[in-house]
């Protein structure tokens, strides 16, 4: 989401201890790259650390590869996403944009195209999708969020890949759990919302 400068980073997080077979590829903004916060306490570097714990091999030696870059967007993401597929060769990969495209008042109907081929792109590779959505604070007001709703909806059902339509749904209205921008998780709730999400991966991770 917005943030005061872009640093770039893609960061590998995988037990130094196992042999990994299969890549996860997560390409996401701030709410995934854990700005803010401690990389270890951000929401995707727990993701690894509890593959890493699973008895089912098909999920301990999973790889995960988080190449999220605080202030990214969709076009950004486009832009990168080919030579990530190239250099990881990622059997999943995690959609987590257009968050910052809605902040900034950008054409939705771009945001939906750049993500159309992210998606298209991802599964000629055949790698498996999966997309996380958001939601804007309500100063944007109802319709322009409720555009947004729709759009990952339709892109979730377009391509028949799997979507949480707000994976900050547990925290993101708890002053307590949210930085004092009010836009970014803190690190108390990046627990809740692997939470959140671990039901879900595990299910589209061993499908």
């Amino acid at each position: 989401m917005i943030v005061l400068g872009v640093m770039a980073f893609a960061l590998v997080v995988a037990s130094q201890t196992s042999q990994a077979s299969t890549t996860l590829l997560v390409l996401g903004d701030s709410l995934s790259a854990a700005y803010g916060i401690p990389q270890q306490d951000g929401w995707v570097f727990l993701l690894d650390q509890k593959l890493s714990q699973q008895t089912m091999q098909q999920l301990k030696n999973l790889r995960v590869v988080n190449a999220s870059l605080s202030g990214e967007t969709t076009s950004g993401g486009l832009q990168r996403l080919p030579g990530l597929l190239s250099q990881h060769q990622p059997s999943y990969v995690i959609i987590e944009l257009g968050a910052n495209d809605a902040l900034r008042g950008q054409n939705l109907a771009q945001t939906q195209q750049n993500l159309a081929q992210m998606i298209e792109v991802s599964l000629q590779q055949g790698a498996k999708v999966k997309l996380l959505g958001i939601r804007l604070p309500p100063n944007y007001g109802p319709a322009f969020d409720r555009r947004l709703a729709q759009m990952y909806q339709q892109l979730s059902e377009q391509y028949t890949v799997p979507l949480d339509p707000f994976f900050l749904a547990d925290v993101a209205l708890n002053p307590a759990l949210m930085l004092d921008d009010g836009l970014h998780p803190n690190a108390a709730a990046q627990p809740l919302i692997l939470e959140r999400l671990w039901p879900q991966l595990q299910a589209w991770l061993t499908e």
